[in-house]
C-alpha cells in the first residue's frame, strides 16, 4: 500500500458516503478499511474501443467525422465517478466530460430535479428567452446564478455553452469601450453605414490582448483570442489582435522560485509593452483574456503576483479584465471560482462561466451592460430546463460542503502524483494542480498517448492537455477512496509502459 493510498483511505474514515449510495454499505467499507468506496471498482470487460463501440462509431462515421470519440456512453449504467461505455467496460472517470461533470453521474438530487414537473414543463416549452421568459424566471436567475456571483459583479447574462460566452463577453467589452469614448450620445451615420461593410468607424479598430497557450472557444472572435493548436485555427480568418506570452513556470515550485519570478515578470512587461504598441498604432486594447490555469493548452499555471500585475495592467490601460472560467470555474480548484484565490483588490470586469455549471454565460460590472437592449441577445439565453438543473447543482455542492471538500481531496491527489513522478522521474515530470484540478508531463507525446491508452486498460479515463500533459477532472463527488483506486491504478499504468 502506498503512503498516498494510506492517507486517502485514513482521510476516508472521515468522509460522508456519496449522495444516493447505500448509507450502511459505505459506512461499513470505511470502517472496515476497505479500499471499496460506496460507488464501487472499475472492471474492464473488452479493449478500448470494443466491438460495440467500434459499431456506434461506423454508424455516426455516417454522417460526421467521430475520430476523436474514445468510447460511447451508457448513461443508464454510469453512476458515481464511474463512466461505463457500450461494451461495458467501468472506467473511474477523472476527465469528466471534459470538465464539465459536477456531481457525478446520475446523482439523485439531480435525477428527481430532471423528473420534476417544473423540469418536464420547461423542457416541453422551450421559450425564446430573450424576448419570453417565462414566469418567474428573474427569481431563477436571482437565486441560482447570483447567489455564486463573483466578487464585484452585480450583473449576468446566460449563454448556451462556454464558446458563446466568451464571444458575447468579448462583444460586451467593445461595446463598453467604445461608449466610454463616445459618451452619452447616439451613433452617428457614419457609425451605422460604415458598420454594414465591416469597416470602421463602425467596427472598431480595437483589439482584445490574450496569450500564448490559451485556449476560449472555437467561434470567430474566441477563436481569435485562442492559441493552444493550430489544428483550431488552420484554415480560419481570424482578428488581428495582439498575444503575449503566458509564464511557462518550473517545478518544484520551491525550488525555482527565484526563476519563476523572473519568467512572470518578463510576461508582465511584455503585457505592458503591447498595451502600449497597440495604443500608440490605433489599435488600443479593449480587454485581456486569461484562463486562471490554462487547461486545454497544457495546464499552465501562474501565481496570483502574476494575475495581480496583469489586472493593474489593464486598469491602467483603460482595459478590460476578462476571466475565463469555463473549465476552472464551480469548485473543482478547492474555490467557487479560481480566480478567488488571488484576492485582487479590484475584481475582474467579467468572468465567463460554463462546463460544470452545465449552462453558459458570463458575470460582469454594472458598467458594462449594454446601454442599449438587443446588442447582447440569443433565443435560449441558457434555457430555463438547464436553469432548473444547476440551482440543484449548486444546492448541493453547498449542502455536501463540496468546494472544501475538492480542496482536501485535491492535496492527496497531488501527493499521490508527486510520489508517481518521484517513482518514475524518467516518464513523469511537472507534478502541478490546485484542488482536484491536477496535471502531469510525460517526457514525451508519445509516452503520453500509450499512458492515456494503458490507464484505459486499468480502468481510469483522462484526458490529454497540451504537448506532452495529461489534465485529470474528476467530479466533486471525488473522494480520498477514490483517489487510492486512482493511485494504484496509475503506478500500475506507469508501470505497464
Amino acid at each position: 500500500m502506498t503512503p498516498a493510498l494510506r492517507r486517502a483511505t485514513a482521510l476516508a474514515l472521515r468522509c460522508r458516503a456519496i449522495p444516493g449510495a447505500s448509507q450502511l454499505a459505505s459506512r461499513r467499507a470505511i470502517a472496515s478499511g476497505a479500499e471499496v468506496p460506496p460507488d464501487g471498482l472499475p472492471k474492464i470487460v473488452s479493449a478500448i474501443p470494443g466491438p460495440k463501440t467500434k459499431e456506434s462509431m461506423a454508424e455516426l462515421g455516417m454522417v460526421m467525422n467521430c475520430s476523436s470519440v474514445p468510447f460511447f456512453v451508457d448513461l443508464e449504467q454510469s453512476y458515481g465517478n464511474y463512466v461505463v461505455d457500450g461494451d461495458g467496460n467501468r472506467l473511474l472517470d477523472m476527465f469528466g466530460q471534459i470538465a464539465a461533470l459536477p456531481v457525478g453521474y446520475n446523482h439523485p438530487d439531480l435525477l428527481a430535479m430532471a423528473k420534476s414537473q417544473s423540469s418536464a414543463v420547461n423542457l416541453a416549452n422551450r421559450t425564446a428567452m430573450s424576448r419570453h421568459p417565462p414566469v418567474g424566471y428573474g427569481k431563477e436567475v436571482m437565486e441560482t446564478l447570483m447567489a455564486v456571483a463573483p466578487n464585484g459583479m452585480t450583473d449576468v447574462m446566460p449563454m448556451m455553452c462556454g464558446s458563446c460566452a466568451v464571444e458575447n463577453a468579448l462583444k460586451c467589452v467593445f461595446m463598453w469601450f467604445k461608449a466610454k469614448e463616445r459618451g452619452d450620445v447616439a451613433f452617428t451615420m457614419e457609425e451605422e453605414s460604415s458598420c454594414m461593410l465591416n469597416s470602421p468607424p463602425g467596427s472598431t479598430d480595437a483589439s482584445i490582448l490574450s496569450f500564448q497557450g490559451g485556449f476560449h472557444g472555437r467561434t470567430l472572435g474566441a477563436l481569435s483570442v485562442t492559441r493552444s493548436k493550430a489544428l483550431h485555427k488552420v484554415d480560419i480568418p481570424a482578428f488581428d489582435w495582439p498575444v503575449a506570452p503566458f509564464p511557462r513556470l518550473k517545478y518544484p515550485l520551491d525550488r525555482f522560485a527565484a526563476e519563476n519570478r523572473a519568467e512572470e515578470q518578463r510576461c508582465v512587461a511584455a503585457v505592458e509593452v503591447l498595451v502600449a504598441e497597440w495604443r500608440d498604432k490605433g489599435r488600443p486594447v479593449a480587454g485581456v483574456i486569461v484562463e486562471p490555469i490554462q487547461a486545454e493548452g497544457g495546464d499552465n499555471h501562474a501565481s496570483a503576483e502574476f494575475f495581480t500585475a496583469i489586472r493593474k495592467v489593464t486598469a491602467e490601460a483603460g482595459a478590460a479584465f476578462i476571466v475565463d472560467e469555463v473549465q476552472t470555474g464551480v469548485a473543482s480548484t478547492g474555490y467557487m471560482w479560481a480566480h478567488e484565490k488571488w484576492n485582487l483588490e479590484n475584481p475582474p470586469d467579467v468572468m465567463t462561466f460554463a462546463k460544470k455549471m452545465q449552462i453558459g454565460g458570463y458575470f460582469m460590472k454594472r458598467e458594462l451592460r449594454p446601454q442599449i437592449g438587443g446588442r447582447v441577445l440569443n433565443t435560449w439565453y441558457g434555457d430555463a430546463a438547464r436553469m432548473g438543473i444547476t440551482k440543484e447543482i449548486l444546492r448541493v455542492i453547498k449542502r455536501d460542503n463540496l468546494v472544501a471538500k475538492a480542496a482536501e481531496t485535491g492535496a492527496l491527489l497531488l501527493d499521490g502524483l508527486k510520489e508517481l513522478e518521484a517513482k518514475f522521474p524518467s516518464l513523469i515530470s511537472n507534478v502541478r494542480g490546485q484542488g482536484t484540478f491536477c496535471a502531469i508531463d510525460c517526457c514525451d507525446a508519445q509516452t503520453q498517448e500509450k499512458l492515456i491508452a494503458e490507464l484505459h486498460k486499468v480502468g481510469v479515463h483522462s484526458g490529454a492537455c497540451g504537448d506532452t500533459g495529461i489534465r485529470f477532472r474528476p467530479s466533486l463527488v471525488f473522494t480520498p477512496l477514490h483517489v487510492a483506486i486512482a493511485m494504484e491504478l496509475l503506478h500500475k499504468a506507469v508501470s505497464n509502459i
